[in-house]
C-alpha cells in the first residue's frame, strides 16, 4: 500500500506514536529493531518502509505479514521529522501493562533479575535492558515511576532488549515483597564505600536467586529499597571517582552476578 501524503490517515498512528508514551501502539525504528519486533512476542500492527528496505525485510515478514505501507525516504522523513528510521518503522501493539511481579520472578531455579527503582531516563532504562539481555538476566522489574520500556528511545537504546526480556512495572513495595516470597536475595547496588565489593558478594551468592536493584541517577536507591536489601554492593573505582552512570554500573554488576560467565 503506497503512501504519498504525510497526512494519510493510514499512518496517523505512526505520528501519534512519536509523541505518545505509555499508551497506544509503540514504535520501532530501523531494520534491526523491526526484525526483532517481527520475531517477538508482540503483535505487529503494521510496517512502514521504503521499497528497497521492504525487499530486505520480506524474509522476516513471514507467511501472514501485517499490513505493509510503502513510502519514499523523503515521505517518511516528512511524516516523522527525524532521521533515525533508516528506511523502515513498525508499530507494535502494546499489551495491557504487565503489573504482576510474579510474571517475572516465579520460574524456579537459580537466576538473576534486575530491579529498577525510579529510573526515569528512557536512555538508562534502554541501556539497562540491553545489559540484562547480554548478561543473562531472566527479567526486569520496574517501579511505577520508571520510564516506559516500550517508549521508542528505550527500545532503540536497548537494541530490542525490551522486546525480548520479560518485564513488569509494578507498585514497588509489592515488587520487593514478591521477590522476597520467591526466595531472592536482594542485592542493592550503591556507591557507598561501606558496601561490599561486588566481586566478593558474587562469590557468596553464586548459587542463590539474586535480584540486582539499581536506582536513578543522582537520587540513587529509595529508602524502601535500602531497608529491604539483604546486601549492599559497590563497584571498586579509582581514587577520586565516586560513581558511574547507572546503566554502566548495572552492566558491570550483572557481569559479576549474572548467569553468563
Amino acid at each position: 500500500m503506497l503512501i504519498e501524503d504525510p497526512d494519510d490517515p493510514r499512518v496517523a498512528d505512526y505520528r501519534a506514536a512519536i509523541r505518545g508514551r505509555g499508551d497506544g501502539p509503540f514504535l520501532c525504528e530501523g531494520r534491526l529493531l523491526v526484525r526483532r519486533l517481527l520475531a517477538s512476542r508482540f503483535r505487529v500492527r503494521s510496517v512502514l518502509a521504503t521499497a528497497a528496505v521492504l525487499e530486505d525485510l520480506r524474509d522476516a515478514l513471514g507467511p501472514t505479514p501485517p499490513p505493509v505501507f510503502v513510502a519514499s525516504t523523503a515521505m517518511i522523513r516528512s511524516i516523522f521529522g527525524f532521521h533515525f528510521h533508516r528506511g523502515c518503522l513498525a508499530l507494535g501493539e502494546r499489551p495491557e501493562r504487565p503489573t504482576s511481579p510474579e510474571s517475572v520472578v516465579d520460574p524456579p531455579g537459580p537466576r538473576v533479575v534486575v530491579g529498577l527503582d525510579e529510573v526515569t531516563d528512557p536512555d538508562n532504562v534502554g541501556a539497562i535492558f540491553r545489559n540484562a539481555a547480554a548478561f543473562g538476566a531472566a527479567g526486569v522489574l520496574l517501579s511505577a515511576g520508571c520510564a516506559d520500556p516500550l517508549y521508542r528511545k528505550s527500545i532503540r537504546v536497548s537494541m530490542g532488549g525490551t522486546l525480548s526480556t520479560p518485564f513488569a512495572q509494578a507498585e514497588w513495595g509489592a515488587a520487593l515483597d514478591a521477590l522476597r516470597r520467591a526466595g531472592y536475595t536482594l542485592v542493592a547496588l550503591s556507591p557507598d564505600r561501606d558496601a561490599e565489593a561486588v566481586g566478593e558478594a558474587a562469590a557468596r551468592l553464586v548459587s542463590r536467586r539474586r535480584a540486582l536493584i539499581v536506582g536513578a541517577e543522582g537520587v540513587g536507591l529509595g529508602a524502601r529499597t535500602r531497608e529491604a536489601a539483604d546486601v549492599h554492593v559497590r563497584i571498586p573505582m579509582a581514587p577520586g571517582v565516586d560513581s558511574l552512570n547507572v546503566a554502566t554500573a548495572c552492566g558491570i554488576a550483572l557481569h559479576r552476578l549474572g548467569a553468563v560467565s
